[in-house]
């Protein structure tokens, strides 16, 4: 699944993407589709962090024959294009985050870009994505895989509910560059020194809801909690592990 500034961003592009499936399912598919808005969101500075920002954030999910961009996926081509199998390769942003949000002596970390493989499954009531993700530029490094299933409820012809349940791997090069201290950043900052390995980084439950005014204009609201594991919780600059974020947005689908 939309750009932010800090690692969590990783949490609300799931966010956009559970408001974006939810909007499909509320509305007849189509095989070509543009959906734009404009949302705010509430999320740590970043992943671990214990400082909270609110930013605008844009909602973008574009469907053109078997090209796609969204915050889910990134921009890319679909290579499977079926309604109820969907697999697609394509580019994805790969936050990472700024130098006053971090620890003093930590130091920025550049955001990036990633290739990405990504695929969609919908069987009965339940939506499931598998998506890898090789990071290719920026200042993080590594592989992240990340899964989820979300069941769409509609409670009327308006409105529908999306609970939803995802979780992050991450390789050791990944985790080692966003959570790890190096000695230099470790003499700067004053923490000790730390390498982290691979594993699940991170387990995220969420609840969407979305509410169509009409049969182009929607409203959605999305809160979210991640919980970092393993290797990534027991970082030095890690705060706080178990984080709330909060999506507010108002979409038109032309």
């Amino acid at each position: 699944m939309t750009l932010a500034l800090f690692t969590a961003r990783r949490m609300a592009c799931g966010i956009v993407a559970l408001a974006a499936g939810t909007a499909e399912t509320a509305v007849a598919q189509d095989r070509n589709r543009t959906v734009v808005g404009l949302a705010g969101i509430h999320t740590p500075a970043y992943q671990g962090s214990d400082k909270y920002r609110t930013l605008p954030f844009p909602v973008i999910d574009i469907k053109r024959g078997r090209f796609y961009a969204n915050a889910r996926r990134g921009v890319g081509w679909s290579l499977v294009d079926g309604d109820k199998v969907s697999v697609g390769a394509g580019m994805t942003f790969v936050p990472g985050y700024r130098r006053r949000d971090a620890p003093t002596g930590i130091g920025r970390l550049k955001n990036g870009a990633g290739a990405r493989v990504s695929a969609e499954v919908r069987t009965g009531m339940v939506l499931a994505s598998l998506c890898a993700t090789k990071v290719i530029s920026g200042g993080v490094d590594g592989a992240l895989i990340d899964a989820g299933l979300a069941w769409p409820i509609r409670l009327s012809p308006r409105l529908t509910l999306m609970p939803g349940l995802s979780a992050t791997w991450a390789d050791r090069q990944y985790n080692d560059r966003y959570f790890g201290v190096t000695p230099a950043q470790a003499l700067a900052s004053g923490l000790p020194v730390y390498s982290a390995g691979g594993g699940i980084k991170d387990v995220s439950a969420s609840l969407g809801a979305m509410y169509r005014l009409n049969d182009r204009v929607t409203l959605g609201a999305t809160a979210s909690l991640s919980s970092l594991q393993g290797d990534a919780k027991d970082s030095p600059i890690v705060a706080d592990p178990t984080q709330p974020a909060v999506f507010v947005s108002a979409a038109y689908r032309f």
